[in-house]
């Protein structure tokens, strides 16, 4: 199966100083990947080049199999939907119902689909009954949903989230993982730029580290978890079960709820029987 997202040798630089060094990496269809690291490792330089936001300044990255510095933002949006860490960089309509159809609408959807369309991605999003809204009125954490909805309107085979659970509560949280466990099961690509390590080991079976505009890690959470080099690199915090796991002395540590509690249950079972 031929990659949906091929990178190869990507560097770019803002101001003379270069952010991304000789990327390279593949991301073939149905995959999800979370790509970590500190803050200014070149995470979201790197996936706004997925959808031609930025265009390289070496090497060449084709999505979709279009090479996306000869193609428009627009002739990618079909493709590649991109939601932004700030709402406010995305949002311009004057109801969260427009702003929901206007995608759609401009890639010349039909009338009755995009409706249904629009109808879907409230649910997922939890915005029933703020369809007349103003996107203004919202919070923080409703605009980010607003924008996630207006992405997911458009149906694109690949969908790029910056910062998905960024201001969220846990209800938020959680909503947006169904989200992405529906777009998994419908043969959808997710690529996610995240700090959240809970919702990493929760969803996403692949993931890339950046260290200073380098891929230094391209991999399972697994071998993330158990490397406390690459999570000193990384300046990565690991998830809460793994923190639970690292003080109850287990070994090895537990990164995912299942396997705390099949560890848990092993060292139970192990146990003689106190009562005898």
């Amino acid at each position: 199966m031929d990659p949906l997202v091929e990178i190869t040798s990507l560097s770019h630089q803002f101001s003379g100083q270069t952010v991304l060094k000789d990327v390279s990496l593949s991301i073939h269809p149905g995959e999800a990947v979370a790509i970590v690291g500190r803050n200014g490792a070149g995470k979201t330089t790197l996936v706004k080049h997925m959808n031609g936001l930025l265009h390289p300044h070496g090497g060449r990255v084709v999505t979709c199999g279009l090479d996306t510095a000869k193609v428009s933002v627009a002739g990618l949006s079909r493709k590649a939907g991109f939601v932004f860490q700030n709402p406010d960089d995305q949002i311009f309509s004057r109801s969260v119902a427009q702003e929901i159809a206007w995608g759609p609408k401009h890639l010349g959807f039909p009338s009755a689909g995009i409706q249904k369309l629009v109808e879907n991605a409230v649910a997922a999003t939890g915005l029933n009954g703020m369809e007349k809204v103003n996107p203004l009125d919202l919070s923080l954490a409703q605009k980010k949903m607003l924008c996630l909805a207006s992405v997911l309107a458009m149906d694109t085979d690949l969908l790029v989230l910056d910062e998905p659970t960024m201001g969220q509560d846990l209800a938020g949280k959680q909503r947006i993982a169904s989200v992405i466990h529906k777009q998994k099961r419908a043969g959808k690509t997710v690529v996610a730029v995240t700090h959240d390590m809970d919702l990493c080991a929760d969803i996403f079976e692949r993931i890339i580290v950046l260290e200073k505009g380098r891929l230094i890690m391209d991999g399972t959470c697994e071998q993330l978890f158990s490397d406390p080099d690459l999570l000193t690199r990384g300046g990565i915090v690991p998830p809460q079960v793994w923190q639970l796991g690292q003080k109850l002395g287990l070994d090895p540590i537990p990164w995912k709820e299942e396997l705390l509690l099949e560890q848990l249950h092993s060292i139970q079972t192990c146990r003689p029987d106190q009562q005898s």
